[in-house]
């Protein structure tokens, strides 16, 4: 066994971070700018802002010295951030060392989508508004722009379908938005490190993953499901999880809604998600967890002058939903975004964490991408800032690829995945610094991380996870899920916290 050390750079690390703690007690962060209405987004979990708080109120434990032998064991804070609609070629098509866009012998990007309406194709093009439209994102869009695995039918997709703006032309974040060349839609447009210099400057630092694939082929409220859950299903009867059935349209409720059913209950009415998801097994083994979202002192979608108060929409605020977290009696885990930078800076962060974004700030089209952006860097730094950074693991992504281009066809795992590549990043002292992953991902493998490192292996299984349900099979577990523990090196010297300016 290789005795327990910290080096002396380790020291000096420990020392930044802690005067990076006083001081950033002593000033106001600087936040994010607030652009435009705030018409997607719906209130938070109704009583949300009179659950307990469940960060603890004493000191700190002070976590042991880094063991390279014990590997993952290491990490004891797991923060998961998600963001919303992007496709990896988007963001990151043009990323060094990246499986990013297509090139000819001259190094030109060898792509051209056809456009059956205009007749010609469309070719990628570089995206300098921090405004975009998007493209539609649901099962039918998927499948029409996957094209049987051809990654041809983006276009025609929004074509056959639309997007948002066309049902809201007035909304002055779309009439921003701009097209490329020839009046291509923004889909076919890529953004580089000029308009998202952080999450550059986090890929070359730290650990870009360029095969994340979306768990499922449809929109955000699946996708958030199997985040959870690693399953997205609707249960004709609540009493029973084995009448569930996957369901990637409207998990949770029913075709009849269309959508405007957000199947998130106030406390004490029936719980539509009534299959098991990670909460409970992490209660089962008194692993500590939270769910930050919206403020606990704004329900409603523009209220209040600051950033932070505001709501998160419901379709990403799954988990009062489940009804684990109920029979649990760990409602009051989720918790407004305030206690995370409250944790973050005093060391109270549960072993696991995720953060969800609120208004006009979760980069969903036609959002400002620099508001997404400065969000996600002011999440980034209070944990680089806090005591709890040298046992800390950030992953960051995008929920769905937003009707954006990519040229990866996803691999097929069973009957609902895997669905279009979005971006992905890990962020930690201990990540292999400037690596890009080629592993296939996707959302299962956080829970897998997870379950991995506080579970003893334990995966979300109705034979022995103690909640039966109707899943079709143990996403954890398939063979084509690649092993995000490999993107760590705890023999190396540790990575300094890269402070950020949310807007640079």
């Amino acid at each position: 066994m290789r005795p327990a050390r910290y080096s002396a750079r380790l020291l000096t690390v420990v020392a930044v971070a802690c005067l990076a703690t006083i001081v950033a007690a002593a000033c106001s962060v600087r936040q994010a700018d607030v652009h435009g209405g705030g018409e997607r987004a719906m209130a938070a979990a109704p009583g949300a802002a009179s659950l307990p708080s469940t960060r603890s109120s004493s000191a700190p434990s002070l976590d042991p010295p880094i063991d390279p032998d014990i590997g993952i064991d290491n990490i004891t804070h797991v923060v998961v951030i998600m963001q919303e609609n992007r496709s990896f070629d988007h963001y990151f098509g043009t990323f060094p060392g990246a499986d990013g866009f297509p090139r000819d012998a001259m190094g030109r990007i060898d792509v051209c989508v056809p456009d059956p309406e205009a007749q010609t194709c469309r070719r990628p093009y570089h995206d300098t508004n921090l405004f975009d439209a998007g493209g539609p994102h649901g099962l039918l869009g998927s499948k029409i722009s996957e094209d049987r695995g051809r990654m041809d039918g983006f276009v025609e997709a929004l074509e056959q379908i639309g997007n948002g703006c066309e049902h809201r032309p007035d909304d002055f974040r779309c009439r921003r938005a701009s097209r490329g060349p020839g009046g291509q839609p923004d889909i076919m447009g890529y953004h580089t490190g000029k308009e998202i210099p952080n999450y550059w400057a986090y890929a070359k630092h730290f650990v870009l993953q360029d095969h994340m694939f979306a768990p499922e082929s449809s929109w955000t409220l699946p996708a958030h499901l199997y985040l959870v859950s690693a399953w997205a299903a609707t249960c004709p009867d609540l009493g029973d999880a084995m009448s569930c059935r996957s369901d990637l349209e409207f998990p949770g409720g029913n075709a009849a809604d269309h959508g405007r059913n957000v199947w998130i209950p106030a406390d004490g009415a029936p719980r539509p998600y009534i299959w098991a998801d990670i909460t409970w097994l992490l209660h089962r083994h008194q692993v500590s967890w939270a769910y930050y979202v919206g403020s606990a002192t704004c329900l409603r979608p523009g209220c209040g002058p600051s950033p932070d108060q505001e709501d998160t929409a419901p379709v990403q605020n799954t988990l009062p939903g489940f009804r684990t977290v109920a029979v649990d009696h760990q409602l009051g885990n989720i918790q407004s975004n305030e206690n995370y930078f409250e944790a973050a800076a005093d060391g109270t962060l549960p072993k696991v964490s995720w953060v969800m974004p609120t208004t006009n700030r979760g980069e969903h089209p036609p959002d400002h991408i620099g508001n997404g952006q400065a969000w996600v860097t002011r999440v980034v730094n209070a944990a680089m800032k806090g005591p709890d950074w040298l046992h800390t693991a950030i992953f960051i992504t995008w929920d769905d690829w937003g009707g954006f281009y990519d040229h990866v066809a996803p691999p097929k795992v069973d009957a609902n995945g895997y669905g279009i590549r979005v971006p992905a990043l890990m962020i930690s002292p201990w990540a292999r610094p400037g690596f890009v992953d080629h592993q296939t991902l996707s959302f299962d493998a956080y829970l897998k991380f997870i379950e991995d490192r506080f579970l003893g292996g334990a995966r979300i299984d109705p034979r022995t996870d103690g909640w039966p349900d109707a899943r079709p099979n143990v996403r954890e577990n398939a063979r084509q899920l690649g092993d995000l523990s490999r993107e760590f090196d705890f023999n190396q010297e540790p990575l300094a916290p890269l402070i950020l300016d949310p807007w640079p």
